[in-house]
């Protein structure tokens, strides 16, 4: 791979909620099976803050969905019966497979006003795994090493990294991992896969004689072995093995177009079952489409 930066487009969604969406860009689409990457926040949310921040339900396909967050707190409902929060350190990994809805609620802020920071991520399913039953896991404590050494504080969030193994089931080789790194620290990055890349959610780093400012991914060469903190940083280090080109529609993801159209026409038609516990209202099929996208690898 050739080093490529990349910035993230501020995307709004809705009740004055707005997202830095990274993946998938004009210049590198997905990055091993990670086919979709927003920075959440950093946000303040007031107390009594409107429902019209909340995400309602909406359906996947085709995905893996992970939630990761550095602060605040995020209610999780799904049509295979979950319902818990996700808060920092910890993850929620759902697996859309054949077809999920889940909504997304800031419970929380509502109550007593939050501060929200974090990412969401969707990683593709091989081509196998694609119409696999829907599934959903939480993960915190010890299915997610930690370690700390020479000013960086690291977690591995799932996959294989630094010599561990997170509890996370994936259905690629993959790896993903969060760095705290002090003014002047350096990490290594992690080898032995395809793809890899780093995005900077704070502070400022350096790899290979290039500064890399809050908000910008850098996708890594096969020479980039480590990454400098010039300010104290917090870093996600991300990558694995390609999957094969995949569409994107709305929430879909598959390798077939015909496919994503079949899953707009369910969702349109109400055939897609809503979450038990948050079923009264539902994000509607945007009204421009589904037209067959471009592939993307």
């Amino acid at each position: 791979m050739t080093a490529l930066t990349l910035e993230q487009r501020r995307r709004d969604l809705g009740g004055g909620l707005s997202v830095g969406r990274v993946l998938p860009a004009a210049q590198r689409r997905m990055v091993g099976p990670f086919v979709f990457f927003d920075h959440m926040g950093p946000l303040t949310l007031a107390a009594g803050v409107d429902r019209g921040v909340d995400v309602r339900p909406h359906p996947h396909i085709g995905l893996s969905t992970v939630t990761y967050l550095f602060a605040g707190e995020i209610m999780h409902r799904d049509s295979v019966g979950s319902a818990l929060p996700v808060r920092p350190k910890e993850v929620n990994w759902m697996t859309a497979g054949k077809g999920i809805t889940h909504s997304e609620r800031f419970e929380k802020a509502r109550a007593q006003g939050d501060f929200l920071h974090g990412i969401q991520a969707w990683v593709a399913l091989p081509t196998e795994f694609e119409e696999a039953d829907p599934s959903f896991s939480h993960h915190e404590g010890g299915d997610l090493p930690r370690w700390s050494e020479g000013g960086v504080h690291g977690q591995l969030i799932a996959g294989e990294a630094y010599g561990l193994k997170a509890a996370v089931r994936t259905h690629s080789p993959l790896f993903y991992a969060h760095l705290e790194l002090s003014a002047g620290a350096s990490a290594e990055l992690p080898a032995g896969h395809a793809e890899r890349a780093l995005y900077v959610a704070q502070g400022a780093v350096q790899v290979a004689g290039e500064r890399i400012d809050a908000g910008r991914m850098r996708i890594l060469d096969t020479a980039d072995t480590r990454v400098s903190a010039i300010e104290p940083a917090t870093v996600m280090v991300l990558g694995g093995e390609p999957v094969g080109e995949r569409y994107l529609y709305w929430n879909f993801v598959s390798s077939s177009r015909e496919r994503l159209m079949q899953a707009a026409a369910d969702w349109k038609a109400g055939r897609m079952k809503l979450p038990d516990a948050d079923d009264e209202e539902f994000i509607p099929l945007p009204e421009k489409g589904p037209a067959p996208p471009p592939a993307m690898s």
